[in-house]
């Protein structure tokens, strides 16, 4: 085997080939200097040592390894001393990238600049995708956004030339497909400030979302911690035909394991059916395993993969992958925790939803299911693209679906609206055709970005609080999410099965057997979606979007005006007073499902990502409260008045009360938006105790120096009223696995002491300790 790496002068050996098979003589400088910042010269591609470790931990365990754990332990600090159990011990891992959207970018470069280090350890990379909101069109919505968010693209634009940060401009596309079009490759540790980052095991890699303090751990330097996850297997046989799409794997085991289904846990699939899925289609079904709570999710290296990675202009990473084909994939025998099998051939086109990604349904039956529980019939609008589903192979099926019905002079009866996945998909299907045919039959082409996904979407069809459905390819379907209206009934499927419903304009169509009417009377059915897997020219990269940092930026400054209302520079949060918590108020008790969304709602609220007090007016906003079953009103026990839930906080913190949120099962899924750790701790929180933690969200509030803390018995949560207070006792002899007591001091005069237990390891205890694991980090540079 040949143990070499793929080092700067040997790429530029490469690029000088490569570029010029291209033809594209507008793109050779950006690609050139994209292809330059994937491989710093301190942390190449470096197989041999993948290899290396993965050995050291074989021999040590004494068993075959699944792939996740190859990759995953092939990046362990210390392969030979490290102490590794699934589900218990915390690894201490070297990832070799990070990447950040500008929303939570912001927030990390901040946490950065207040590290004082002059330059990032690791590559890294910025990504403008969540402030453009959709309104008009692409160009016009781009342009707008360029003006808007001026201040905020500066920042990170400067902020990344001096500290060393690769910066993808606005227009550029969603991260995640960036990341998958340049960064990505099989057996790559990447960490990215944002949920979604798993789409890159679509092309071998493990890929993990995380908060911007994680980011700043790495970027640092600093070995990353992450819970040594246990691994769930999927196997999948048969083949992917018809109707069925990628998309349709992931929305079945949501419907199996449940939101929380994956917590601690990496999705690893294998099996014969494997092959039958494009890279860009196993990247769908890694990105939308976010939604189950998984860690990440992967596949084993193939064809497939080294198809895409040579037609992004990467074949000599395909090459290695080759060489090293064997700890790209599992080994024989492994064991996982969990096995799953899905049969492709047998797989129906799934539809899920509303208000939650876990509620499975068959195309086939939807109709009937949503007559029966009085959700609206009628399509509003559909949307395909974002993160989940923007390939050229996406694209290219929903126009044949589309060019069908225009040939039969029909149109979407539905509005619709499409979202490109990155520049290059964008310049490459208007190259192509398929945007032309996606306009023809009433779409809209919309900005390289986020967009409607994540609640960036002027939407004027519908009053607020008008009930109304709407279809679309993306990935989370929470309340509110797409257009902040909670009657939104919001359905998650294919691209293909979303053209289909917005041409014809209701739930209760199934197109594998139902028929349109053309323009002329005729009864006619769609025939199965068809297009390319890749093109057959290669991509069009389009406009140049990518700027390369400088060598040294230390000369170079980054500005906040203190007046600004979109930045704010941090202050440190104070160190433990090495006291217990006494009678901590309870701020709200809340009632079932809170996501990061409702802690922290996105939208409108993006613009303050930026600054954490502006951006605190929106805590726990979305929060249902058990005492009212209201939302933003709780009682102020200071006052005995009702009012929204950040302007209780902020007057217990002007009168010295500190505080706790009492939260359900799975609480903080959704989002790695470390602001819903970040809020809490700036208006004067100091634990949240619930039945059960999302494990991006509890890592978040440990690293702000929050105390996660959760139910031993989950029935305690009934014990708990609106009007306690709870002291938190045992915090001076705080250690691992050691649970802390609670008393709650009743209104009526009566206690009760309940336990509450925690996962914090020594290294965590220390973040508290010092007030946040930045504050922790600066002494440790003393």
């Amino acid at each position: 085997m040949a143990s070499y790496t793929l080092t700067v002068a040997r790429l530029q050996l490469i690029l000088g080939r490569g570029l010029r098979k291209l033809h594209v003589s507008a793109a050779l400088s950006a690609r050139a200097q994209v292809a330059m910042s994937r491989f710093e010269p301190n942390t190449s591609i470096n197989y041999v040592k993948l290899h290396s470790n993965i050995n050291v931990v074989r021999k040590r365990l004494n068993r075959p390894l699944t792939l996740s754990e190859k990759i995953v332990y092939g990046h362990l600090d210390d392969p030979a001393g490290q102490e590794i159990a699934r589900g218990r011990t915390y690894l201490r891992l070297r990832p070799d990238r990070v990447a950040m959207q500008d929303a939570t970018a912001q927030m990390a470069m901040l946490q950065f600049i207040s590290s004082g280090l002059p330059r990032v350890a690791v590559p890294s990379t910025i990504h403008c995708d969540h402030l453009i909101e959709a309104q008009i069109g692409g160009a016009q919505d781009l342009q707008r956004a360029k003006e808007v968010n001026q201040e905020v693209y500066n920042f990170l634009s400067s902020a990344g030339a001096k500290y060393g940060v690769g910066f993808w401009k606005p227009g550029s596309g969603i991260i995640h497909q960036i990341i998958l079009e340049n960064y990505a490759y099989p057996g790559a540790m990447l960490i990215g400030t944002d949920s979604h980052t798993p789409n890159g095991g679509g092309l071998g890699g493990i890929c993990i979302g995380v908060g911007g303090a994680d980011a700043v751990d790495v970027m640092a330097g600093i070995p990353w911690e992450l819970k040594c996850p246990k691994v769930i297997g999927v196997k999948l046989t048969g083949t992917l035909s018809g109707w069925t799409s990628p998309k349709d794997v992931i929305l079945k085991v949501a419907g199996i394991l449940t939101v929380k289904g994956g917590t601690g846990a990496i999705v690893e699939y294998h099996g014969p059916g494997v092959d039958s899925i494009s890279c860009t289609g196993m990247a769908t079904i890694c990105n939308m395993g976010a939604e189950i709570g998984a860690t990440t999710s992967v596949f084993p290296y193939n064809n497939r993969m080294k198809t895409y990675l040579e037609k992004t202009g990467r074949a000599d990473i395909a090459t290695l992958a080759d060489e090293y084909k064997d700890d790209l994939v599992p080994d024989t025998g492994c064991q996982y925790d969990q096995v799953i099998e899905v049969d492709l051939s047998e797989l129906k086109p799934h539809i899920n939803g509303p208000f939650t990604p876990d509620l499975a349904h068959s195309v086939e039956d939807i109709g009937a299911v949503a007559e029966r529980n009085g959700w609206p019939l009628e399509v509003k609008v559909g949307l395909i693209g974002s993160c989940t589903n923007s390939s050229y192979e996406d694209m290219g099926r929903a126009a044949s679906l589309a060019k069908q019905a225009l040939d039969r002079g029909l149109k979407c009866k539905a509005q619709f609206t499409v979202t490109p996945g990155s520049e290059q998909i964008r310049a490459t299907i208007e190259r192509d055709g398929y945007a032309e045919v996606l306009r023809d039959v009433g779409g809209v082409v919309l900005a390289n970005a986020c967009g409607p996904c994540i609640g960036q979407w002027d939407r004027r069809d519908v009053k607020m609080g008008e009930k109304n459905t709407i279809v679309t390819s993306f990935n989370r379907n929470f309340t509110a999410r797409n257009d902040a209206n909670p009657a939104t009934h919001a359905f998650v499927t294919s691209p293909e099965i979303v053209t289909a419903l917005a041409i014809a304009g209701t739930l209760k169509f199934n197109p594998e057997k139902d028929y349109l009417t053309a323009a002329n009377g005729e009864k006619f059915k769609l025939t199965p979606p068809t297009g390319d897997e890749l093109p057959a020219q290669d991509f069009d990269p389009g406009q140049d979007t990518y700027q390369h940092p400088p060598a040294d930026g230390v000369s170079l400054r980054v500005d906040v005006n203190p007046q600004s209302n979109r930045l704010q520079l941090l202050e440190p949060f104070d160190k433990w007073d090495g006291k217990d918590l006494e009678d901590l108020r309870v701020l709200i008790k809340v009632k079932g499902k809170c996501t990061t969304d409702h802690i922290s709602a996105a939208g409108p609220w993006l613009k303050f990502r930026g600054h954490l007090d502006n951006i605190s007016n929106n805590l726990l906003i979305g929060a249902v409260n058990v005492e009212n079953d209201a939302v933003n009103k709780i009682r102020n026990h200071l006052t005995g008045e009702y009012d929204g839930v950040p302007d209780v906080a902020r007057h217990y913190k002007k009168h010295g009360v500190q505080w706790v949120v009492v939260g359900d099962e799975n609480y903080g899924e959704g989002s790695s938006r470390e602001h819903a750790a970040l809020e809490p701790r700036h208006l004067g929180g100091r634990a949240i105790v619930t039945k059960s933690f999302a494990r991006i969200h509890e890592t978040n509030l440990k690293k702000q120096g929050l105390l996660p803390l959760t139910f031993s018995d989950p029935q305690d949560y009934e014990k708990i009223r609106p009007d306690d207070k709870i002291s938190i006792i045992g915090l001076k002899d705080f250690a691992p696995g050691k649970p802390l007591k609670a008393v709650l001091k009743h209104s009526d005069g009566r206690q009760d002491t309940i336990l509450l237990n925690h996962t914090f390891n020594e290294t965590q205890i220390e973040w508290f300790l010092a007030g946040s694991a930045l504050n922790r980090m600066k002494v440790l540079q003393q």
